[in-house]
């Protein structure tokens, strides 16, 4: 049985979410941020993490990678080859290097760095989330999903900073990206991943 480790209202979200898509047996390990059982699992100190067995792998998307390669009769990892793998990795780095960029920087200066750093990073931020809203769009084109015509891992990421740039009051001037966010957020996958993350 797999262990997701993290505190609620962290990125864990996205590994409950990718381990309901498997179906896959697991349990949530409620661990605080920068706790000594969470610096166990990762040097940071940051949730979340997946244990299975006697592998720990960490961060959000390299655990949801992970997973789909070890289901792949879920068909929710990268095409067969390096082509479907560079395409793949492709949409991970943009989602994490660029569409929630903006997000964290935010979230930083509102909550989490020490009270004589933080600066008024939101213009900024709405500006820069703007622009990679576009570029989502153009990267969608006609898909229904990231990766074609079926929900990915990629999926499970990207809808995961949907939902945080919805609950962050960040615009999305996009009809077609915001119809791709209420898709995949209306799975009842996520509904019931939401469920068990917020006990």
């Amino acid at each position: 049985m797999y262990q997701a480790v993290g505190s609620p209202g962290s990125r864990v979200s996205r590994v409950l979410w990718m381990l309901e898509e498997l179906g896959a047996p697991y349990e949530f390990v409620k661990v605080g941020l920068r706790s000594p059982e969470m610096y166990a699992l990762n040097p940071s100190g940051k949730s979340p993490a997946l244990v299975d067995g006697d592998v720990v792998v960490t961060d959000s998307a390299a655990i949801c990678v992970y997973l789909a390669d070890k289901h792949p009769e879920k068909a929710m990892g990268a095409a067969p080859g390096c082509a479907g793998r560079a395409e793949m990795d492709g949409w991970m780095h943009f989602a994490q290097s660029e569409l929630e960029a903006p997000l964290w920087n935010k979230l930083r200066h509102r909550f989490l760095l020490p009270k004589d750093v933080r600066v008024d990073v939101g213009p900024a931020a709405a500006h820069d989330f703007a622009g990679e809203v576009g570029t989502l769009e153009r990267r969608l084109g006609d898909k229904e999903f990231a990766l074609g015509n079926r929900f990915s891992a990629v999926d499970v990421l990207l809808g995961d900073m949907g939902a945080w740039a919805r609950a962050g009051k960040f615009k999305i001037e996009s009809d077609k990206v915001n119809a791709y966010f209420d898709r995949v957020l209306s799975r009842p996958t996520r509904i019931r991943a939401e469920a068990k993350g917020a006990k």
